[in-house]
């Protein structure tokens, strides 16, 4: 409902206005919504801001499909009210079972995350865009998109080839119990000792890049063999995580089915290509001075290469093409773009982010210096099991083992999606697992306090009778949740999530302090119930949408 309103107010401006920005955000604490719009109308107008503000009250007040919206000027800005009644209403919704969740939509879409080289085990700088790309898919099934996750399979560079010389020139004594992508970076980092050690041995790996290239069976075997074992450990690392890929794409296919060939065809007859031994674009046109290189001079194509032709299929099977890459990668993604529109074809969405590290430091699987992400999961998996034992202790271990997976996960994916993906961040253990602090254990508490309270209540007839600025405060916010959904998958930042769940939980907490539940009686009780049951629901499906178990019980 209040997601149709927030159409409504948006189409209204834009029809009043002639604009397609209208700058509608949330109100704070002055409103349910407000616009700028009228600063930007200014030079247009000749008018000052406060004027033009007026003015578009007065008109946006007189139409018919306002009459659940109050709309006034405060100086240049626009508020707007919604009515008693529709809050009532759109909280009776927040009550059932999916809320927030919308009709499907036609629009098809295509999320790629995680995408790590398989040389070795996912570590904290690649779990960032793990949680952030499972956090926007969560969120685009939830606004109804039909929507595949891809991790797109680095299955024949460079570092493949490190790690299949590894493998067949090496000696390897296995290790107990070792996952796969374990078993592999100690293989990938001891070639690279080796390499080092003897320089000459480099050809030998050029050599293995020219074979997989031409298709040669059996050294396409041997890659195919080394990146399965790594993608086998990954699996169970992503499902750690809770994260879900619908299909894995060998980028060594679109060597197989021809689709790089044709690429660099139609590249090779653009004015902007050049061949001196190697294939290249010029692309300074596009502000890039740097040759965008695609062959090399022996004949085998680059990574560009592939991704060109892997990108050309995404745009030609779906309608919006959505990539989670590294801040390493902002060049590469812009020449990406950049050629693709020369070749006329569809260009990605790119979500940028900069990298997680750990108080210990920065990172290297080449160096051997890394935290995996197996083992930030098993620490945090044990200070949680500490924090949960003394606080119930009187739980059985199965029970406080299962809370200190959920609470743990928690941690991990709300410290890391909770900041703006162009921010870098430094995952804090202690703040992390903190109940009393805005984390991923703190919202999860809320739910669980919402859930006792029901509990203790049993059964009772719903019915809404919103009294003071505690309850409406709390109304306001859980009917937001749709436009919030609505706010991630349009703007591709699924940090407004984070902080929607946790100023959700915030204002659940300041109503349960100063607004007695249990004990107040008749239409109070019950009207205050229905609030948790709605706000319980809500926080419930926030959390899933971010991938968090909502406990009923810590």
């Amino acid at each position: 409902m209040l997601s149709t309103l927030y159409h409504t107010i948006e189409g209204a401006l834009r029809e009043e206005t002639g604009r397609d920005e209208v700058f509608l955000v949330e109100g704070g604490a002055h409103a349910d919504l407000a616009s700028t719009v009228a600063f930007g109308l200014a030079k247009q107008e000749k008018k000052s801001p406060a004027e033009i503000a007026r003015d578009l009250a007065g008109r946006l007040a007189n139409r018919d499909d306002f009459a659940e919206i109050s709309v006034e000027a405060l100086g240049p800005y626009l508020n707007f009210h919604f009515s008693r009644a529709v809050i009532e209403r759109a909280l009776q919704e927040a009550t059932r079972p999916g809320y927030g969740t919308f009709p499907r939509k036609e629009e098809r879409v295509v999320l790629e995350h995680t995408s790590a080289n398989p040389n070795g085990p996912l570590h904290v700088g690649h779990i960032r865009n793990t949680i952030l790309g499972d956090t926007l898919a969560r969120s685009f099934r939830k606004a109804g998109y039909p929507l595949e996750v891809q991790y797109y399979v680095n299955d024949m560079g460079r570092q493949i080839a490190i790690v299949v010389w590894g493998f067949t020139t090496l000696k390897d004594t296995p290790v107990q119990g070792e996952k796969g992508d374990h078993h592999v970076a100690r293989i990938y980092i001891a070639a690279n000792r080796a390499l080092e050690a003897r320089p000459e041995s480099v050809a030998e790996v050029d050599r293995l890049m020219q074979q997989v290239e031409k298709g040669d069976q059996a050294t396409v075997a041997l890659f195919r063999k080394a990146v399965t074992l790594c993608l086998d450990g990954f699996s169970v690392t992503l499902q750690r995580l809770g994260a879900r890929h619908d299909r894995f794409v060998w980028e060594s296919d679109f060597i197989r089915n021809g689709d790089t060939g044709r690429v660099l065809a139609k590249v090779s007859h653009m004015e902007e290509c050049h061949e001196d031994g190697k294939l290249w674009l010029d692309l300074s046109a596009s502000g890039f001075e740097k040759e965008y290189v695609l062959r090399r001079s022996d004949g085998t194509s680059v990574y560009a290469a592939r991704d060109l032709a892997y990108h050309t299929w995404k745009g030609r099977n779906f309608d919006r093409v959505i990539d989670v890459l590294g801040a390493d990668h902002k060049l590469i993604g812009a020449q990406l773009i950049a050629t693709l529109r020369l070749l006329g074809e569809k260009t990605p969405e790119i979500v940028h982010f900069e990298f997680v590290s750990l108080p210990e430091g920065s990172m290297s699987t080449r160096a051997g210096k890394f935290v995996s992400a197996d083992e930030l999961l098993d620490e945090v998996e044990r200070r949680a099991m500490e924090e949960v034992t003394s606080r119930r202790p009187e739980l059985p271990e199965a029970d406080r083992q299962a809370i200190a997976r959920s609470v743990a996960l928690a941690a991990i994916r709300y410290d890391i999606v909770r900041i703006s993906p162009e921010k870098s961040t430094v995952f804090n253990w202690k703040e992390a697992l903190d109940f009393e602090r805005q984390s991923g254990p703190y919202i999860q508490y809320a739910h669980a306090r919402a859930c006792s309270i029901l509990e203790k209540a049993g059964e009772f007839e719903e019915c809404i009778m919103l009294e003071n600025e505690h309850e409406m405060a709390l109304a306001r916010q859980i009917i937001r949740f749709p436009v919030v959904i609505e706010s991630v998958v349009r703007e591709l930042k699924p940090h407004l999530l984070a902080a929607y769940a946790r100023e959700l939980a915030d204002l659940f907490n300041a109503f349960y302090h100063f607004e007695p539940v249990l004990k107040s009686e008749g239409m109070t009780r019950r009207s205050r119930l229905t609030l948790v049951r709605a706000a319980q629901n809500t926080l419930a499906e926030a959390l899933q949408t971010l991938g968090i178990d909502a406990l009923r019980t810590m």
